[in-house]
């Protein structure tokens, strides 16, 4: 039987970072996957999570299971976090998955039981996965235009023109709440009201990916277009990732929200969601969900989360405008990458110039020019930017 398996093809980022790791070279430099590093090229621990952690060894009593949707603290906790303190809980199922990507699939499954043979809008470009994700969950995958002619904005009128005129009734569209990936090119507020207003009339639900809340703006202000949302839609999924503003890529925290129009409906979503967690993995992991609410609901571990958060979005903010001054003292013009937020910047640079970084400088970007700006450091920061001037020149 297993002889009739053909190769799966490689995942266009993860198989980079394959390459990377084979690669002898002493300077290579990995910019292709989306984790935060700090100056010196790692991928710290928050003080505030190792804290935690401590005081998680010294008062834990179990590892038994976790209830289906996850433990109540944590929910309460990414409750407040993602939709406020005034909002009516009551109106939102919530449930810890593994990762953002589990949040993904889960909202898709479930809303798959009541969308059979439904349309899924992503942009284009979108999160390499999100395509496969929605599609293994039953859905038809289209997209919507995103970049402009110079990829180097957001082709606005074309994607309101896109969704208007070939949008249906109960098609779901997927959008980025910040920090855009792979882009980093999000819509200004007043872009979101008229995003949100066009949906709402052609009765097209929302399906937000919040991966990357505090990247962008700070916690709350990347939180601003999912409060647009929940204006004029009564029913909204959103799927949050905690493993970047947390830093725990490893420990595989998620959380999706399927909002109803009344707490009436609350009880059935959630067991339509327990029922595709249930045939899927069962149970959550523990214990980064433990980490989460501990520090969520911690009066000292709080604010100091907060304040690495800050830090973080800020070491990221200092990178991208070093390689803009960087490019502009070689005599390129990278001024575009201002406007874009999060840890990828779209660079313009085509598959080919990609490849010879890679191949002639030991620098992986993604073929479709896309950096991620928290793997740059001060000390290779000349190098990576003597690299580009040259890889434009080619």
């Amino acid at each position: 039987m297993f002889e009739h398996f053909s190769l799966a093809p490689p995942d266009s980022i993860l198989g980079l970072n394959a390459a990377f790791e084979k690669d002898p070279r002493a300077q290579k430099l990995n910019l292709t996957v989306g984790v935060f590093k700090d100056d010196a090229g790692q991928t710290p621990i928050l003080e505030s999570v190792q804290l935690a952690q401590a005081k998680i060894f010294q008062q834990q009593k179990t590892k038994g299971y976790l209830p289906i949707e996850g433990g109540k603290d944590f929910i309460d906790q990414i409750n407040r976090l993602v939709l406020g303190s005034e909002f009516d809980y009551g109106r939102v199922a919530t449930a810890h998955t593994p990762g953002g990507t589990g949040a993904l699939r889960v909202g898709a499954d479930t809303l798959a039981k009541v969308l059979p043979a439904g349309r899924f809008w992503v942009s284009n470009p979108t999160w390499a996965n999100h395509n496969a994700v929605f599609q293994a969950a039953g859905f038809e995958v289209l997209s919507y235009r995103y970049l402009n002619a110079a990829k180097t904005g957001l082709d606005f009128a074309g994607m309101l023109e896109q969704l208007s005129q070939q949008g249906r009734p109960g098609d779901v569209v997927c959008l980025h709440a910040c920090c855009h990936n792979p882009t980093g090119i999000d819509p200004t507020l007043e872009q979101w009201r008229e995003i949100s207003d066009l949906l709402a009339k052609k009765k097209m639900l929302p399906f937000v990916d919040f991966a990357y809340q505090g990247f962008g703006d700070g916690l709350q202000e990347d939180a601003k277009p999912i409060s647009i949302l929940m204006r004029d839609h009564s029913e909204l999924v959103i799927c949050g990732s905690l493993s970047k503003n947390f830093g725990l890529y490893s420990e595989r925290v998620g959380a999706l929200m399927m909002i109803s129009e009344s707490p009436r409906s609350t009880d059935a979503v959630l067991s339509q969601i327990r029922s595709s967690i249930r045939c899927n993995y069962s149970n959550p992991p523990r214990h980064g969900e433990a980490i989460v609410a501990t520090i969520l609901s911690d009066a000292e571990l709080a604010p100091k989360w907060r304040s690495e958060v800050d830090q973080m979005r800020s070491r990221i903010h200092s990178m991208r405008n070093a390689l803009i001054q960087g490019m502009e003292a070689r005599g390129k013009n990278f001024g575009f990458l201002a406007d874009q937020k999060g840890m990828f910047s779209y660079t313009g640079l085509n598959p080919m110039q990609a490849d010879w970084l890679m191949n002639q400088k030991g620098i992986y970007i993604v073929g479709t020019g896309r950096i991620n700006v928290a793997g740059l450091t001060t000390s290779s920061m000349d190098r990576v930017c003597d690299a580009i001037a040259e890889a434009c020149a080619v």
